[in-house]
């Protein structure tokens, strides 16, 4: 008979800069509401109390998105992180908008950290060779834990071309298995755990096809898992997004095999107190900012969140922003994810940023209505492919001015059953104005004469708020699933 151990590993994933208490919203009796939650010095707090139950058991591991999001945030390209990701303890993380500054910015970054970055699957151009560690062990209750990275694979294929100036990421699924083996073999572990990026439909599928995963902390899908999923004998968590979730996973461990194991999401909400020392260090990198940042520029009637799939009121804001802005009637931009919802009341210029933080110039250009059929079809394959490693965005393209009417279910080119701009049926051979920002918005192979304009985002969505506030960005059926 072994010896029993105990492990518990704690998540944080796509915390997207956010430093502290924001609003988050939550389903109860249908309904959705708003609470305040989050915020590193929380999360600092709520690790260290794990870690005075048992010290030498608990791995804390985060899956990125982390130093990108938030106006202190980039403005500072991370910088007013790292302090903070330094006093809370982990074990090691993955990357995805943490390539946003470029590559050799998180190379330098990473190393400034007291953990490491690991990545099986981001490879030098010029050289074929690793980027960063693949994989880190650590001891934990008289157990050897190996800890492999997977970063996400679509920052050099639907991300912005900086984002990966000199590197290429694979997907990670051919490498993953010897680099099981060998931390089996050769370095005799007891454990393995996959901290991923790669999203949770991907994840799912990686664990079904490989064998030898204990357990994969999953991210970048934002998915809330209340309970972890175990597939293949290997457990999956993921925990939400914008730092207001931590995971808990407790395991018990027996001669290198997981016995029983326990499960909680926990909310970082007020009830936590906060890590002086953190709170302190998020005072001081939101200071310079605080007046600009807290400056109110309008009035929403309805609640603003990036909530939806098909479609969603805060994008709809920034969408009729960019209309307004450009003099187009069609508006393109990416299918994000991040951003803390904005209750029905007032918009601050935080909030603007927060909704789209990289504030990129608005941008026109001249596309034929085929090209728009086309770059709705693959827009769509990438969010529903059938095949998870083949989905490689966020949500459904944020639309203006067009109205699809589409089948999920259907392969890739022929979801669309009706594609209307205004009140008239798509011509496939007219051409067609464009607001877009960013290459997520409309790709560089589709459209031409594209120009940037004078306004970015960012003074786009204040102009039209002062223009038109309060605002009522309802959602408009853009995109319909029949």
């Amino acid at each position: 008979m072994g010896n029993e151990n105990e492990l518990i590993i704690l998540q944080m994933n796509d915390s997207h800069g956010y430093l502290e208490l924001h609003d988050e919203y939550f389903w109860e009796d249908g309904e959705q509401v708003y609470k305040e939650v989050g915020g590193y010095a929380r999360i600092t707090r709520y690790f260290d109390r794990v870690r005075e139950e048992d010290p030498d058991s608990v791995i804390a591991l985060d899956n990125g998105d982390t130093i990108h999001g938030t106006y202190p945030v980039v403005e500072s390209e991370g910088e007013v992180m790292k302090p903070i990701l330094n006093s809370m303890g982990f074990d090691a993380w993955t990357a995805h908008w943490d390539f946003a500054y470029r590559p050799e910015h998180l190379i330098d970054y990473a190393k400034d950290l007291e953990y490491p970055l690991l990545a099986i699957n981001c490879f030098y151009e010029d050289t074929d060779e690793l980027v960063f560690d693949p994989y880190k062990v650590v001891d934990k209750s008289e157990m050897k834990i190996g800890i492999i990275g997977i970063a996400n694979t679509i920052v050099d294929k639907t991300m912005p071309d900086h984002f990966s100036e000199g590197v290429y990421l694979t997907l990670g699924d051919e490498e993953l298995p010897g680099h099981v083996q060998e931390l089996k073999e050769e370095k005799n572990v007891d454990l393995i755990v996959v901290l991923a990026h790669l999203g949770y439909p991907q994840e799912l599928k990686l664990a079904r096809e490989i064998d030898g995963i204990d357990v994969l902390v999953s991210g970048h899908t934002h998915n809330r898992l209340y309970q972890p999923v175990e597939v293949n004998e290997t457990v999956i968590i993921q925990s939400g997004c914008h730092g207001s979730f931590v995971g808990r996973l407790d395991l018990k461990i027996k001669d290198g095999e997981i016995g029983e194991y326990e499960h909680e999401l926990v909310t970082m909400d007020s009830y936590i107190e906060p890590d002086k020392r953190v709170e302190e260090m998020v005072d001081r990198a939101k200071a310079p900012h605080k007046e600009v940042l807290n400056e109110v520029v309008g009035q929403t009637e309805i609640s603003l969140a990036r909530d939806r799939v098909m479609e969603t009121t805060m994008d709809n804001l920034l969408l009729k922003a960019m209309i307004d802005a450009s003099g187009t009637s069609l508006a393109f931009s990416n299918g994000w994810r991040y951003a803390s919802p904005v209750p029905p009341g007032e918009i601050t210029m935080e909030d603007l940023w927060n909704i789209v933080p990289t504030d990129p110039p608005v941008s026109t250009c001249e596309i034929t209505g085929q090209e728009l059929w086309d770059m709705i079809e693959e827009n769509l394959e990438n969010t529903f492919a059938s095949d998870p490693y083949g989905q490689m965005g966020g949500y459904v393209k944020r639309s203006y001015g067009i109205n699809v009417y589409f089948k999920v279910e259907n392969p890739p080119r022929y979801r669309i059953q009706e594609f209307f701009v205004g009140d008239e049926r798509l011509d496939r051979d007219k051409t067609y104005e464009a607001s877009f920002i960013t290459t997520q918005g409309i790709p560089a192979r589709y459209g031409s004469n594209r120009k940037d304009l004078d306004i970015k985002a960012v003074g786009a969505l204040e102009r039209y708020l002062k223009k038109n506030s309060p605002v009522e960005p309802e959602l408009e059926g853009t995109f319909i699933p029949i």
